[in-house]
């Protein structure tokens, strides 16, 4: 598929996903959250499943908890399309993957910029189980993020009363104009510096059961049943990119 073909498709969906959240009646839970973090230190890390992108929109952020918002996006084709797509609705882009920080320069590159914006006090969105799963596990990547720019997690999740999953590796949420929706934030989860082995465990489990229980949450409240997450552990090779 040819670059301007990729542009085209990227930019037809974030039109899309702006008309869905623009009619959608939305409810929003916990956003104190968010504003609590962000008065608190440098950017914020939001964290969400790789499954509920087309979801989630920079709107649901109370006002003045963040600047701008930026996403890790993989530098491949598919890479090209998503970042038109958030173009669209307001996210800028970092390529890479954090999966090869220190094996290329793309990931190193991606890391180290991700951290910049942090401590600058702009805001990244991550998905802990991107660019390719295991579904809803989430990768320790994240926490290495957190502990190194000393920013908080905020776990969220979304849904909408229209939405169908798609037949992918992520069942990705796909949302429906002219429903009802809501967003699900969960409680800072910070990472010290000075973090041990088992400490970022734990804070990676913490994550990943806050995700889940959030994204049930989520879709319960519109009448949406939640896919299962994968059976397998999530491998630490994985990457956070889109």
């Amino acid at each position: 598929m040819n670059d301007l073909l990729l542009l085209l498709i990227g930019r037809l969906t974030g039109w899309y996903l702006l008309l869905c959240d623009r009619t959608t009646r939305w409810t929003n839970h916990g956003a104190d959250h968010v504003s609590q973090a962000a008065a608190e230190g440098p950017g914020v890390i939001l964290a969400l499943w790789h499954g509920r992108l087309l979801i989630c929109a920079p709107h649901a952020w109370p006002q003045g908890a963040r600047k701008t918002i930026s996403a890790l996006i993989s530098q491949s084709k598919d890479g090209e399309a998503i970042t038109a797509a958030f173009a669209a609705i307001g996210v800028q882009a970092v390529r890479g993957s954090t999966a090869k920080a220190g094996k290329d320069k793309g990931g190193a590159a991606a890391l180290k910029e991700m951290i910049r914006i942090l401590r600058g006090g702009d805001s990244v969105a991550l998905t802990p189980d991107g660019p390719r799963g295991p579904r809803m596990r989430a990768t320790p990547g994240i926490i290495q993020l957190a502990k190194l720019s000393g920013a908080a997690i905020i776990p969220m999740s979304a849904a909408v009363s229209g939405q169908r999953l798609a037949d992918s590796w992520d069942r990705a949420a796909i949302p429906t104009p002219f429903g009802r929706g809501v967003y699900q934030w969960g409680a800072p989860i910070h990472v010290p510096r000075d973090a041990d082995e088992p400490a970022m465990e734990a804070a990676r489990l913490a994550l990943e059961q806050t995700l889940n229980a959030l994204t049930a949450e989520a879709d319960a409240a519109v009448g949406q049943v939640t896919p299962p997450a994968a059976d397998a552990p999530a491998p630490e090779t994985a990457g956070l990119s889109a």
